[in-house]
């Protein structure tokens, strides 16, 4: 979801896009106590009744907000998790391009979305669910290069904990900022898996990220 600010829409209604936008960064500045109709109107700069030319209600506004935190922090998880790799290692690497693109897992949105399941119980036994979504994939990516079950199970546990708690804890930020932790990767990589990413692998996934490449010591 882009988050720059938003432009005053033609027409008297706008489009439903513009609401869900609006809707998305009140959420993000003020939690979910911030996402309300007259509100979002004043920050679209149009009228309430044009809110419910797209909307039937606020909770169906709030429905599109989790339908959007689920189809791509959720949807984008498991689709790199099956990606093309020749190793764990660089399967690894292509999970971690979802810490460092917000278009692939929105770091923001999953902070915002987890403090609001903390008042919403039917949102918090879907977050559950997404968090056992994620770990299945996570797990099944292991076993497809023959870790044992169990092992694949824990390996994965502790790559999506350790994500979260960076995101529980704020540590993510502008790429310009995760300058240490992009560095710490192949690390990371390695350790979750027990097997050394090559730098051949590191290269790569470096160069996803417009990064210039490093002679950093992978062993």
């Amino acid at each position: 979801m882009n988050s720059t600010l938003i432009e005053k829409a033609s027409g008297w209604r706008g489009t439903r896009e513009i609401w869900l936008q609006a809707a998305y960064l009140a959420l993000l500045e003020s939690g979910i106590d911030g996402v309300k109709v007259m509100p979002l109107a004043d920050r679209v700069g149009m009228s309430r009744t044009s809110f419910y030319g797209h909307f039937a209600d606020r909770e169906d506004l709030l429905q599109a907000l989790i339908t959007l935190w689920q189809s791509q922090n959720t949807g984008n998880l498991i689709k790199r998790t099956v990606d093309y790799a020749e190793t764990i290692g660089e399967a690894v690497l292509n999970v971690f391009d979802l810490w460092l693109d917000p278009a692939l897992f929105d770091s923001r949105l999953e902070f915002a979305m987890r403090n609001w399941a903390h008042t919403d119980e039917h949102l918090s036994r879907l977050l559950e669910e997404a968090d056992e979504v994620r770990v299945v994939a996570l797990t099944a990516m292991f076993e497809r290069f023959d870790f044992e079950p169990n092992c694949a199970s824990i390996r994965a546990n502790t790559i999506y904990q350790t994500q979260i708690g960076y995101i529980s804890m704020k540590k993510d930020g502008p790429l310009e900022d995760l300058a240490p932790r992009v560095e710490r990767m192949p690390f990371y990589a390695e350790i979750f898996t027990g097997q050394k990413v090559t730098e051949a692998e590191v290269a790569r996934f470096r160069s996803r990220h417009q990064l210039p490449n490093q002679n950093i010591p992978l062993s």
